[in-house]
């Protein structure tokens, strides 16, 4: 068996990686590195520089490395910029994704792995979200992932590909700070950033109908996210496994902002009292996975909680921004 893994240089790519490796799984990657890095890889893993755009790399990564299964992780995922450039969305989430499909079924590759969001559902008014609640997303990033899984249910049922679609709620946290997420567009390493300025954290709206006021959230570890993957491809792997399945990856309890922030407050040692402002439009006041389907059809359960996430993110932090070190 060997995984081809898309996008496996990046944050959450480069821990699944680490994952299926460390578990004795072979696997080869595809990425075009403009957000990942090849040196979060350990040296005897195969990285293929290229998009899953170019098929006809594709179809020779498949064939020169006998690709058995994928693990489709490479996509733009930035919401504001899906609103504003929603054609480049489209065409790198959808358009990569059927490439990277027509290849998988030209190789005869029988099994594929999607990842997918909690960015389907939209804003559900529910205490818990789960598989059969109704996805109605808000934002071009959401509509390709939807999108995405309709095209993999449909390319797996066409041609014959035992199908998973992971749908993730927020990520966060490292298993090592090398592997740290260095980008600032999760709530997570915003406020990590703003406290390395010397600017006190934002609240963005301190009045929804929560227990404090602020929004709730799941949040899972990467480490666990990653863990979700190995658990999928080895249901994946079973003999005679067939159609799709489609779950929530998050831990099913809930972390408000301002909780949040107490516990990035703990780690970080600055306990400067946010700014709270305006509502966002379109948050919704609660967010919180049902988890119940990932521990019964792939025997997976979240093992770290939200301080976990948040210590383990600042030491990466730290690691590429030794500077906030003295905030």
């Amino acid at each position: 068996m060997t995984w081809l893994i898309t996008g496996g240089a990046g944050f959450i790519g480069s821990h699944v990686v680490r994952s299926m490796t460390d578990a004795g799984e072979r696997v080869v990657v595809l990425d075009d590195l403009s957000s990942g890095a090849a040196g979060r890889l350990a040296p005897d893993v195969p990285v293929v520089e290229g998009s899953s755009l170019d098929g006809e790399l594709l179809k020779r990564v498949l064939a020169e490395h006998a690709v058995t299964g994928v693990v489709h992780l490479a996509a733009r995922k930035q919401v504001g910029q899906s609103v504003e450039q929603p054609l480049l969305y489209y065409r790198e989430n959808v358009g990569g994704l059927a490439t990277l499909l027509e290849a998988v079924a030209e190789a005869g590759v029988r099994r594929f792995l999607f990842s997918s969001s909690a960015a389907v559902y939209g804003n559900p008014a529910v205490e818990l979200i789960s598989e059969d609640t109704p996805c109605v997303p808000v934002n071009p990033y959401g509509e390709t992932k939807l999108a995405g899984e309709w095209l993999v249910r449909a390319a797996g049922r066409a041609h014959g590909i035992a199908t998973v679609c992971l749908r993730y709620f927020n990520v966060a946290g490292c298993a090592t700070p090398e592997l740290a997420d260095t980008g600032v567009f999760n709530v997570i390493p915003m406020v990590f950033d703003r406290l390395t300025r010397d600017e006190a954290p934002r609240i963005f709206g301190d009045d929804y109908p929560t227990p404090d006021g602020t929004c709730v959230r799941d949040y899972i570890h990467v480490a666990d996210l990653a863990d979700a993957h190995l658990a999928a491809a080895r249901r994946l792997n079973a003999e005679q496994v067939t159609g799709d399945l489609t779950v929530n990856i998050g831990r099913g309890e809930g972390v408000s902002v301002r909780e949040l922030l107490g516990l990035i407050a703990e780690a970080s040692g600055d306990h400067r009292p946010a700014v709270v402002e305006p509502r966002r439009a379109g948050d919704a006041p609660r967010a919180v996975a049902s988890a119940r389907l990932a521990t019964e059809e792939l025997g997976w359960t979240a093992r770290r909680d939200a301080r976990e996430m948040v210590e383990s993110a600042w030491r990466g932090w730290l690691l590429h921004h030794p500077e906030a070190a003295g905030h």
